[in-house]
């Protein structure tokens, strides 16, 4: 059976469930939320949001579209508001009559197909272009290369991901221009703590990962993943403001943690997801290095 696709819906009709359950154009997963959420681990292919239950619509769509598709149930009258979600980034403006028709679902696979194709032609970017570091893709075809490098000379190498909070706060504060410049500032930083022989990649907007493609011991790993959760913490400026960021950090080791390029990265992920970062960094499955110690990094 496909993999269904997830509606967020937030504040919108009841009658929807009904309306999508048994479409030809699923199978359609449905979760709900009161609010628009503000970080990157609810996950949704479409978003259905009631305008009248938003109170912030430029925030709330520039944040949700850059995630999935965005559609908005708001007033027919009311062409300024719809105005204002379309310039925003919405996909669609939806009457509230329309959350009854039979072509509501065929409009939220419309906006999901859009959006599909839209990634797709990303992907044949090298770099992701909001950072200009590689992305995801780039970053397994590094990985895949290394390993094969390391079945004929075997050296410990790790997969470090950063999963970042405080680039919707930043955003919703300063606006979207300043957040990707803040997304940019935490790219140059970590650029700038590694070797020239590893790679900082752009896993999606709120995750960075980095390859560290040769290790003395494993433990070099763990050093280096910690000193770059502590860089992060220190503030940025954007535009004269000093914004903050917590990381939670993920780390897998090779070939410990595994020996293929989607496995390294599935774990050190999961591990940065389940990690908190609650006003400091979250280290996900190894122990944080004191402010004291060398910092004679690889």
């Amino acid at each position: 059976m496909a993999e269904p696709f997830r509606i967020l819906l937030i504040g919108a009709a009841a009658q929807v469930v009904d309306d999508v359950a048994g479409s030809p154009f699923g199978p359609f997963e449905i979760a709900r939320a009161s609010a628009p959420p503000t970080d990157a681990l609810t996950p949704f292919d479409v978003a259905l949001l009631d305008a009248a239950a938003i109170a912030d619509a430029a925030a709330a769509c520039a944040t949700l579209s850059r995630r999935g598709a965005v559609l908005v149930v708001a007033p027919e009258a009311d062409a300024p508001a719809a105005l204002t979600w379309l310039q925003a980034g919405a996909d669609d403006v939806l009457a509230p009559d329309e959350l009854l028709a039979a072509a509501l679902t065929l409009r939220l696979r419309a906006a999901i197909e859009r959006r599909r194709r839209v990634a797709a032609a990303g992907d044949g970017w090298a770099t992701d272009l909001t950072t200009g570091l590689p992305h995801r893709r780039q970053l397994v075809e590094h990985l895949s290369q290394l390993l094969a490098l390391r079945e004929r000379e075997p050296v410990p190498m790790a997969v470090v991901a950063l999963r970042i909070e405080g680039f919707a706060t930043a955003e919703t504060r300063l606006g979207l221009q300043s957040a990707d410049l803040l997304r940019r500032k935490v790219a140059v930083r970590l650029r700038g703590a590694v070797r020239a022989s590893d790679v900082v990649a752009a896993i999606d907007e709120d995750t960075y990962g980095v390859l560290l493609g040769a290790l003395l011991t494993p433990d070099d790993g763990e050093r280096v993943a910690a000193k770059l959760a502590r860089l992060l913490m220190q503030p940025f400026s954007v535009g004269g403001d000093g914004v903050g960021v917590a990381a939670a950090v993920g780390l897998a080791l090779y070939p410990e943690d595994g020996t293929q390029p989607d496995e390294l990265l599935r774990k050190a992920i999961g591990m940065a997801i389940d990690a908190p970062a609650l006003g400091r960094v979250g280290l996900a499955n190894f122990e944080e290095t004191g402010p004291g110690e060398a910092a004679n990094d690889p």
